[in-house]
């Protein structure tokens, strides 16, 4: 259950980046250097001091930004007629950060992202984004899951 709320937490937090300027290509690490100030903040807000939530919740939004251009590059490649930013922002928000856990985090199972990024959206989108969310996880675990990663997580 701890992991289920940091994954909902960074659910959170990555909605809000997506109302925020995301900066010029080339700026990505000014970004997340910014973000450990904005991530107390949002501690605070949440009044959740369990270290292991917020270890979790840090790694999975600090992971996604990082790696923002190469996630998003993927799910456009994967999520074939359909451009991310007509996606329904929590949708895309989902996908970038499952798409991270399944190719950076070989300490989790690519079935289990999967699972925990459907429940997420069936607790917080509709109906129908828990099968388009699922089709387009299961794609890139059975293309790309299998394969090493280049960055380990954080």
């Amino acid at each position: 259950m701890k992991r289920r709320q940091a994954r909902e937490y960074a659910l959170q937090f990555l909605y809000r980046l997506d109302f925020i300027a995301v900066p010029e290509e080339g700026t990505v690490s000014g970004l997340v250097s910014s973000l450990q100030k904005d991530l107390e903040g949002f501690w605070k807000e949440v009044e959740d001091s369990d270290p292991e939530v917020r270890a979790f919740a840090e790694d999975l939004v600090l992971g996604t930004v990082r790696n923002l251009e190469a996630l998003d590059a993927l799910l456009q490649g994967v999520a074939e007629k359909w451009k991310l930013s007509r996606m329904a922002s929590i949708d895309r928000n989902i996908l970038r950060f499952a798409t991270y856990e399944i190719l950076f985090r070989r300490d989790i199972p690519p079935a289990v992202s999967i699972n925990e990024a459907l429940e997420i959206a069936k607790k917080y989108s509709t109906a129908e984004s828990a099968s388009f969310i699922n089709g387009i996880l299961d794609r890139i675990a059975r293309e790309h899951g299998g394969k090493g990663s280049e960055e380990p997580p954080s």
